[in-house]
């Protein structure tokens, strides 16, 4: 009999360290509700749930995605519905207007009235916007090319010029205008000239001089400003860089007419939606277009040219009832994308659950089974605890 060790009692406390620290993890659970609270719990099982929660979060932003897209696309269908109604309304005033019975006023009041309608038309594409984006001028992107930034109006972007990275001119039209070639030409030291067609403006230095890797800011016009960024080695001067410009062409880098939806987890989970553009200088026959045929109240002074209207009215009729026809269907398509992301997050998160959350009636088991170990240890502890006592008995009887 020894009393220095106590090998009993050094047992009992051993396993009911063991039993506290599983005691304890059982109420760690029953607490949190999950069976993996940490790596140590199941490391693979934490693994694979974490890959689960993150297709499940994105598929649920995803599906908030197609939501905004439907929004969108049902921002846009609602005002072709009106224009739909202004086109028709054109249309009758054109048949009215075949009818030779009509005094020359007659034809100026349905030509007032015609102008009226176009001019609405072109309003409600101004002013139809979702979040900021026209979404019926045919200059919608949500990707823009990567050398460009999101401005209103567009940016134009310089091709091999020298020192020279971007000119940024998004206030040279108020407008968007369809992807085109400008041509850029030195007027002389403090001038440069952008020319598009018939059109051109200039833009005047403000600077007196330019750093290395500086800015440039100019003038359109005494108007609007804007920034030519000057990148290289050494500083130029407002005279070399309109030199470095001189000749230069710039293409314009606004949308495409298309937004994209991330509509899924992952990048290739898109569906991408054409907004046309619906403007009257967009819509009719090509070449008579409605913006070219209705100018003034003059547009249906004759027969004929409310013949040639109508026709072109005709094919406007099937310009918006195209538009309306795309965005339908596409409305129809993310729909089922979403229901579809529903399903597919539902079954994720069953299977993610089973994997991470803690089965409450087995842990409500072992935490009993544990609780009852632990007062049967601390009995044994005592008990180990007081068997030293003996050898007492033994010194007595000496």
């Amino acid at each position: 009999m020894r009393i220095n060790t106590n090998v009993m009692a050094i047992n009992a406390q051993r396993n009911l360290d063991i039993t506290s620290v599983k005691m304890s993890k059982a109420l760690e659970k029953l607490s949190s509700g999950l069976r993996i609270n940490r790596s140590a719990d199941d490391a693979a099982g934490l693994a694979i749930s974490e890959k689960m929660r993150s297709l499940i979060r994105g598929l649920t932003q995803g599906a908030r995605n197609g939501q905004d897209g439907i929004s969108m696309i049902q921002t846009a269908e609602g005002a072709l519905s009106e224009v739909h109604g202004l086109v028709q309304r054109m249309r009758e005033l054109s048949v009215q207007a075949g009818n030779s019975t009509l005094s020359a006023s007659d034809r100026t009041a349905i030509g007032e009235e015609m102008l009226t309608l176009r001019n609405e038309i072109d309003n409600i594409a101004a002013r139809t916007k979702f979040n900021g984006l026209n979404l019926l001028t045919g200059s919608l992107s949500t990707a823009l090319d990567a050398t460009s930034q999101v401005k209103t109006g567009f940016q134009l972007t310089t091709t091999a010029v020298a020192d020279v990275s971007s000119v940024d001119v998004s206030k040279l039209k108020s407008d968007p205008l369809a992807v085109t070639t400008y041509t850029l030409s030195k007027i002389n030291a403090t001038t440069l000239r952008i020319t598009q067609g018939g059109n051109s403006t200039d833009a005047v230095n403000l600077d007196g001089t330019i750093g290395v890797d500086g800015s440039l800011t100019v003038s359109f016009n005494g108007v609007h400003t804007t920034t030519i960024t000057i990148v290289g080695a050494a500083a130029k001067t407002v005279d070399d860089t309109f030199t470095d410009l001189n000749g230069k062409t710039i293409v314009t880098a606004i949308g495409n007419g298309s937004a994209t939806y991330r509509v899924g987890a992952e990048a290739s989970d898109t569906i991408s939606v054409a907004f046309d553009d619906m403007r009257a200088s967009a819509i009719g026959t090509v070449g008579n277009r409605i913006a070219t045929l209705v100018v003034d109240n003059t547009n249906v002074s004759t027969v004929a040219k409310a013949n040639i209207l109508l026709a072109s009215l005709d094919q406007a009729i099937q310009d918006v009832s195209t538009g309306r026809a795309k965005l339908g269907a596409a409305q129809n398509q993310i729909e089922a994308a979403v229901n579809s992301l529903g399903v597919v997050a539902e079954n994720l998160s069953a299977s993610e659950s089973r994997i991470r959350d803690a089965d409450i009636a087995k842990i409500s088991s072992e935490l009993v089974a544990r609780q009852i170990m632990q007062q049967a240890g601390v009995s044994v502890l005592s008990q180990a605890n007081s068997s030293s006592q003996s050898v007492l008995a033994l010194l007595q009887n000496r």
